[in-house]
């Protein structure tokens, strides 16, 4: 028995010393600089140029590829796997034993660091990452059929009748895999006029990312923007073009897979990418030792959540389901829905109600999450065999969101990836009043269309009256003849409200002079109407 024993333990031994590591291997430099580049084409394409120079991005150091050679040297190393890189971190994602990756440093004076995914093999902590500075197509009538409800509940629908679908942007759809997208009719209209851009498999290194998979869920996500089945069914970005990406590995829970991400958001922004979306989150892993804490999830601790607020700040729309845990013991926001940079959508149900397994904002955040909720419960998807069905998660409710907010950049060229993400906040159904469940609650995207337009959107707004706007000191309100009374409210561009007061026909005005300049947003309220405005405090 002892024999037994003994032996046992030489083998568990053994297992454990061959056990694999993650890490991330940060380096010093890189092969070059931006000043030395001969033609920025040489590493971004045009599109992408153009966006950044549209929306004042700069292109910097960090826009340049992980140095070649350091890879090829890390890939030779003993017990090394590379599975990653990032040129946003300078940084390539090893699998290792941790012996092996611990002499790393020795043999390559170009490594900087070593963070290990288990972050108790770190002697010391990670350098944390700066925050962010905030920094034409044929007019059709859609039959939306079975998604009738939740495109029409964040009125997207008034977008697409004023020709706004998604034509000239483009949507990274990062995920697990899309089959059926090349072969169903549902698709057809993307397939016909080119609007599969390109496709990349990162987890297994190749561009096939419909047969290479035991997952459909890629595919049930790019319906709800993209799928097309006349009378029948109508996505909320139709006309966009898109870009598939895998980078979830559905055998496994590992940290790769935030490497994988931020690799295909790099690419994305290479590319020229508007827009990224991602129904994945990521809080607990296989490995019990790599795990989040809900305290990570304070919008810069994790390596997908940097990346995110990198892609952020390079100009792009991120949007992100919520996750599904609303109703488990983790319960709050996963990563990166945490991010600063990221439009985090939770779920409600057909009729606007929350969704009891939507993930809830927390004061860990730093920014108020969710952003917004759309339909994420019941959600009518088109799934690989090409049949219409329900299936609810957070995961649907974000791409519905993602692709009227498509819609809305396309009206509105030249805001910011900020500003489109304040103007929907803004449309929102509880704007002044948030929740943790339901963060502004459902948006108004034609109302977020107006509110940068200065359109009226019914009776009661064409006939309040607000002037002078730009104002100085005082704002004066002209009533409809049908109210005797108004509450108004002003709110900064963060949402904070800054003034609240009362007026009727004799006290008809708001002093204003006690703000600062800038822009707000002013909410008028009677009995039974409402209308928003934006003034410009001189």
């Amino acid at each position: 028995m002892k024999k037994r024993l003994l032996l046992v333990m030489l083998v568990c031994s053994h297992f454990t010393l061959l056990a694999q590591e993650d890490a991330w291997v940060y380096l010093k430099d890189k092969a070059t600089t931006i000043a030395n580049i001969s033609s920025l084409t040489d590493i971004l394409t045009a599109k992408a140029i153009a966006r950044k120079n549209a929306h004042n991005v700069p292109i910097d150091d960090r826009d340049i590829p992980v140095n070649p050679a350091y890879i090829s040297q890390l890939k030779s190393a003993t017990g090394i796997t590379v599975m990653a890189k990032s040129k946003w971190f300078n940084a390539v994602h090893v699998r290792g034993s941790e012996t092996d990756i611990k002499n790393l440093p020795s043999s390559f004076p170009f490594i900087e660091r070593i963070d290990f995914a288990n972050k108790s093999l770190n002697l010391n902590k990670p350098v944390k990452q700066k925050t962010p500075t905030k920094t034409e197509s044929t007019l059709e009538t859609f039959n939306y059929g079975t998604a009738a409800n939740q495109v029409e509940m964040i009125h997207a629908n008034q977008l697409h009748l004023s020709n706004y679908t998604g034509a000239g942007m483009t949507v990274a759809v990062m995920d697990s895999g899309f089959p059926g997208v090349n072969t169903l009719s549902a698709f057809e209209r993307l397939r016909t006029v080119g609007q599969v851009m390109g496709t990349y498999d990162f987890v297994g290194k190749d561009e096939d990312v419909y047969t290479n998979t035991t997952s459909s869920h890629g595919t049930l996500v790019l319906s709800t923007m993209a799928g097309y089945i006349e009378n029948q069914y109508v996505g909320t970005a139709p006309d966009a073009s898109y870009y598939l990406f895998v980078t979830e590995d559905d055998d496994s829970e590992n940290p790769v897979e935030e490497s994988y991400w931020v690799e295909a958001a790099e690419r994305a922004d290479s590319l020229g990418v508007d827009v990224i979306n991602t129904s994945l989150g990521y809080t607990t892993f296989d490995n019990e030792n790599y795990n989040h804490t809900t305290a990570d999830m304070d919008g810069n601790t994790t390596f997908i959540t940097k990346g995110a607020n990198i892609a952020f700040e390079k100009g792009m729309l991120l949007v992100n389901s919520a996750g599904n845990d609303g109703n488990k013991p983790w319960q709050i926001v996963g990563a990166p829905a945490d991010a600063a940079g990221v439009f985090t959508v939770g779920a409600v149900t057909a009729a606007g109600n929350y969704a009891t397994f939507s993930s809830i904002g927390s004061a860990f955040q730093s920014v108020h999450k969710p952003d917004v909720v759309a339909q994420g419960e019941g959600s009518y998807v088109i799934l690989e065999n090409g049949a219409i069905e329900t299936r609810s998660g957070t995961s649907f409710s974000a791409p519905i969101m993602a692709g009227g907010m498509v819609c809305l950049w396309q009206a509105l060229p030249n805001k910011t990836n900020a500003e489109i993400m304040q103007l929907v906040r803004q449309s929102a159904s509880i704007f002044s009043y948030p929740t943790y469940a339901l963060g502004y609650g459902i948006p108004n995207l034609q109302l977020a269309l107006n509110l940068t337009l200065g359109v009226a959107g019914d009776d009661f707004n064409t006939s309040v009256k607000v002037f002078p706007n730009p104002v100085k000191e005082h704002l004066y309100f002209k009533m409809p003849s049908n109210e005797t009374f108004l509450k108004v409210m002003v709110f900064d561009m963060l949402g904070k409200q800054v003034l609240h007061h009362s007026v009727d026909a004799v006290t008809n005005q708001l002093d204003v002079s006690s703000l600062s300049k800038g822009l707000y947003l002013l909410k008028i309220h009677s009995k039974n109407n409402a209308a928003t405005f934006k003034i410009i405090k001189q």
